[in-house]
C-alpha cells in the first residue's frame, strides 16, 4: 500500500493560522502523515527575516491536540540545536499527549548561516554526525528511565541522507524509516540496494525499514489551474522567479509530481514499484487548502 503525507518547509512563511488550517485539513482528508522542518529562519532569502516562521516543536505541541488521527513530527530535528537529554523529554512528551502519533525525525545539521545567526555553535561534519549517533543512545536511555513516558517506547526514528559510510549504516541500525529527499530513480534504487545490504549485514530483515521520498508537487484539475498555481509557487522559490508559469511546468515536470490528479497518481504508482511506501510532498503554497482537497479526493484513492 503507498502512502501519501504532506511536508511544509515551516521556515518559508509558516504562522498559526495556517499551521492550524494545515492540522485540521491533514488530519480530516486522511493524509499518512504531516511533517514540518525544523528551521529557525528562511532558507530562501533574499530577506530571510521577512517570512513568518514559527518554532518547529511548540507546533509540534499543538498538533499533538489539533489533530487526532494523522502521524505527525519533524522531518528532521538537528541536533546541533537541542541538548539530547530536553530532546528526548520534549518528544516523550509530545507523544503521550498525541497518544503514539509522533515520529522523531533526526539529523546531524547543516545549514552554517542559520546556525551563525541564532548563536548556535556549528561544528565540523564528523563533529555533527558523532553527535547525532550519541544523542540516539542517550533518547533511548531517557525514554526508559524518565515521565513521561512515549506512549510508543521508544519511539520511531525518521533518517534521511544517502552516505554509505555513516547514514546508511545508521539508518539500518537505529531507524524505523529512511527517507530520500529527491526524485532520481537510479539514486535511489542505488541508495536503496546498499541499505538493504548494510541491513543483512547487521542481521536486520530490509523490510522493516519504511522508504520514503521527499519531493515537491503541483497540481491541477486542468492546464489553466495548473498554471495558477505555478504563477503562486513563484512567489515562494526565488530560483523560479523569473520564470514564466509554463516555464515553472516544464522546469518542474521531472524534479517534482506535476501535472492532473491522474498524471500523478501514475507517476506515484511507477515510482513504488522501486519499493517507495511513502511519498511526502512539499506543500509550499500554504494557503492553498484546494490543492491538499484535490489530491486527497483524487490521488489517494488511486494510489492506495
Amino acid at each position: 500500500m503507498t502512502q501519501v503525507g504532506i511536508m511544509i518547509e515551516g521556515q518559508e512563511g509558516l504562522s498559526w493560522d495556517r499551521w492550524r488550517r494545515i492540522c485540521t485539513d491533514a488530519d480530516r482528508l486522511g493524509f499518512a502523515s504531516l511533517r514540518r522542518s525544523d528551521h529557525l529562519i528562511s532558507l530562501m532569502g533574499p530577506d530571510t527575516s521577512e517570512r513568518d516562521c514559527i518554532e518547529c516543536w511548540e507546533s509540534l505541541a499543538v498538533a499533538a491536540e489539533w489533530t487526532k488521527t494523522i502521524e505527525f513530527g519533524p522531518m528532521v530535528s538537528p541536533m546541533t540545536f537541542r541538548l539530547p537529554g530536553v530532546l528526548a523529554k520534549m518528544a516523550a512528551s509530545v507523544d503521550a499527549l498525541a497518544g503514539g502519533r509522533l515520529i522523531l525525525g533526526l539529523g546531524a545539521g547543516w545549514n552554517e548561516n542559520e546556525h551563525s545567526i541564532f548563536g548556535v555553535p556549528f561544528f565540523t561534519e564528523r563533529e555533527r554526525f558523532d553527535r547525532l549517533e550519541a544523542a540516539i543512545t542517550t533518547m533511548r536511555e531517557i525514554w526508559g528511565k524518565a515521565n513521561p513516558k512515549p506512549a510508543r517506547n521508544s519511539i520511531p526514528l525518521l533518517i534521511g541522507g544517502k552516505g554509505s559510510k555513516r547514514t546508511l549504516p545508521l539508518v539500518a541500525r537505529e531507524a524505523a524509516e529512511w527517507n530520500f529527499s529527491r526524485l532520481d530513480v537510479d539514486q535511489f534504487r542505488d541508495r536503496r540496494d546498499a541499505l538493504d545490504q548494510c541491513c543483512r549485514d547487521i542481521g536486520r530483515d530490509p523490510a522493516t525499514v519504511k522508504r520514503s521520498v521527499m519531493t515537491s508537487y503541483l497540481i491541477g484539475r486542468d492546464r489553466s489551474d495548473l498554471l495558477e498555481r505555478a504563477s503562486a509557487v513563484r512567489e515562494v522559490i526565488p530560483s523560479l522567479g523569473a520564470m514564466s508559469p509554463e516555464e515553472v511546468l516544464e522546469n518542474r515536470k521531472d524534479a517534482w509530481l506535476v501535472g492532473k490528479p491522474e498524471e500523478i497518481a501514475s507517476r506515484i504508482r511507477e515510482l513504488s514499484l522501486l519499493g517507495v511506501e511513502l511519498f511526502m510532498l512539499q506543500h509550499f503554497l500554504l494557503d492553498d487548502s484546494d490543492a491538499l482537497e484535490l489530491l486527497a479526493r483524487e490521488v489517494l484513492p488511486a494510489v492506495a
